[in-house]
């Protein structure tokens, strides 16, 4: 079930959140407030456990296709984490910098969960993405994915570059100071 919680930046030690819900409304109307976009959509296909990048976006090609006729996304990837995955804890270990992308972040979750963590202002919002999930966080914000010590996700990625996910770290260790995902 997704889940967002909002943090004081500047806590430490076990933070308390100010806001917690798993109401996919009032997760919306939260983020939406702070620029951040979020849906749920049905994640209709029933994927192989083995299904290449190809097969996902074909699985999802109505989805792609509606979102690509805005005209802001024309290149879309799928990516797959699995807990067997050999790259896992290198990938875990740099999506938990602090970074910003000169482009939106726009992610369809089809499989699994992820935990996006957004830095807005003197805000930490943790958003648990689960299948069905859509959220798009906006270029230059401050944010850190967690996928789990034994991740599980599939998503649909899209992007206005070409060259897909460019990140600009800031060095910030403010996302040590945050819950992860176990």
């Amino acid at each position: 079930m997704s889940h967002l919680q909002i943090f004081a930046a500047e806590a430490i030690g076990h933070p308390v959140p100010s806001f917690a819900s798993n109401d996919g409304s009032l997760i919306a109307a939260e983020l939406a407030q702070r620029g951040i976009g979020f849906e749920r959509w049905p994640a209709r296909a029933a994927l192989p456990a083995a299904a290449a990048p190809e097969q996902i976006l074909a699985a999802y090609a109505p989805e792609i296709a509606r979102v690509q006729a805005l005209g802001r996304y024309p290149t879309v990837d799928a990516i797959r984490m699995t807990p067997d995955h050999p790259d896992r804890e290198a990938l875990r270990q740099k999506f938990l910098a602090e970074h910003t992308h000169s482009e939106d972040e726009v992610r369809f979750f089809v499989e699994g969960r992820g935990l996006f963590c957004l830095h807005i202002g003197d805000e930490v919002l943790q958003v648990l993405c689960e299948t069905d999930d859509w959220i798009s966080v906006p270029a230059g914000t401050k944010h850190w994915f967690d996928m789990g010590s034994a991740p599980h996700f599939c998503a649909v990625r899209f992007f206005d570059n070409p060259d897909g996910w460019v990140a600009q770290f800031t060095g910030d260790g403010i996302a040590q100071r945050f819950p992860l995902l176990p």
